[in-house]
């Protein structure tokens, strides 16, 4: 099971409601849309440099 924590993030306010703006097109809160902007990042990462392996705890 994958636990969520919590994770301070600053950003300009232009940049906020830019996103903000984007998350509601895409009907997802701000932080959804963060979180998957993230994920497709870490996506194509690894779709050029292989797996990222990531030690179980």
């Amino acid at each position: 099971m994958s636990v969520s924590y919590n994770f301070p993030l600053r950003l300009d306010d232009e940049l906020r409601e830019k996103l903000r703006y984007i998350a509601a097109q895409n009907s997802r809160s701000l932080n959804k849309e963060i979180e998957y902007l993230v994920k497709k990042h870490v996506e194509a990462y690894e779709k050029e440099h292989g797996p990222i392996a990531v030690p179980k705890e």
